[in-house]
């Protein structure tokens, strides 16, 4: 990869420039950022659509580079937004459809793509507070799981999501696209097992955990006399016995069918919802 989008290594800057070539050395090293191994060294990631740009700048995330296709240049906040990414010192790229097409792998793709620096928050940083409620995912493999996690947690008002051991990526091109923009909004923090354990013992948390030897309905745990930290198994295994025996409650969501299981993320939902069930009211938002 080139120094265009290099975490540390000088890049093009405050520039705007008109591309219509797959083979642009700009443009192939975009496209690189579809791969997890290019996005952890260049420490960037992709974001499709206008809205989440624009919502991004709004919660002081950093662009690198705006690009957009040819038919939206005219587009008020498409001019607004790619004169404040040239005067933060980004490149803007103007390209043909095709170009965007290659870039996001669809057929009818966004009008605008940001590329942003990733953001991750830092496990002994979160100094949990009454009413916080924390989502933590084992080994979550799922990035579409992952995506409608983040922004269920979102939507919840939970405080962040917590990713234990090996998992998915929260910055794949479908993990954010599933986000729906919440991926600029809420806390993502990754940490092993023995570091989740480790600060769960001096957090004053209260770690409620679905697991199949759980033999507690989970709307009779207790969730409003400590922070919350939700934690829940992986999408083949469940939960292993080293977390769930650390939890301080095992809990189960009853169900009725044929169905033996929950998809995870809808387990998550109904777990969040329930646990900030006393928090949440239909006022409107201010």
């Amino acid at each position: 990869m080139s120094d265009n989008f290099h975490r540390n290594g000088p890049r093009r800057v405050g520039q705007v420039k008109e591309v219509t070539s797959l083979a642009n050395p700009i443009i192939k090293d975009i496209k690189l950022l579809t791969d997890k191994k290019h996005r952890e060294e260049a420490g960037a990631f992709l974001a499709e659509g206008l809205k989440l740009v624009i919502d991004a700048l709004e919660l002081g995330w950093t662009i690198r580079t705006l690009v957009y296709a040819k038919a939206a240049k005219a587009k008020p906040l498409v001019e607004q937004v790619a004169a404040k990414t040239v005067a933060d010192g980004g490149l803007v790229l103007e390209v043909s459809e095709k170009v965007l097409s290659s870039i996001t792998r669809r057929d009818n793709p966004q009008m605008v793509v940001g590329i942003f620096e990733q953001r991750w928050a830092r496990l002994s940083d979160l100094k949990p507070q009454a009413d916080q409620t924390f989502v933590a995912l084992d080994r979550v493999r799922d990035p579409g799981n992952l995506g409608t996690i983040i922004r269920t947690a979102d939507a919840a008002g939970a405080s962040a999501v917590l990713l234990v051991g090996e998992s998915t990526d929260p910055f794949s091109l479908e993990t954010v696209r599933a986000t729906m923009g919440s991926i600029f909004a809420m806390p993502v923090i990754r940490c092993s097992s023995e570091e989740f354990l480790s600060w769960q013992k001096g957090a004053g948390v209260s770690v409620v955990a679905t697991h199949l030897a759980g033999a507690v309905d989970y709307r009779t745990a207790d969730y409003t006399r400590k922070p919350v930290v939700l934690l829940m198994g992986n999408e083949q295994s469940g939960l292993p016995d080293s977390l769930a025996r650390a939890a301080d409650r095992t809990v189960k969501i009853p169900q009725q069918g044929r169905a033996d299981s929950l998809n995870l993320a809808v387990a998550t939902a109904v777990m969040l919802f329930e646990a900030r069930r006393h928090l949440l009211t239909l006022e409107d938002k201010l």
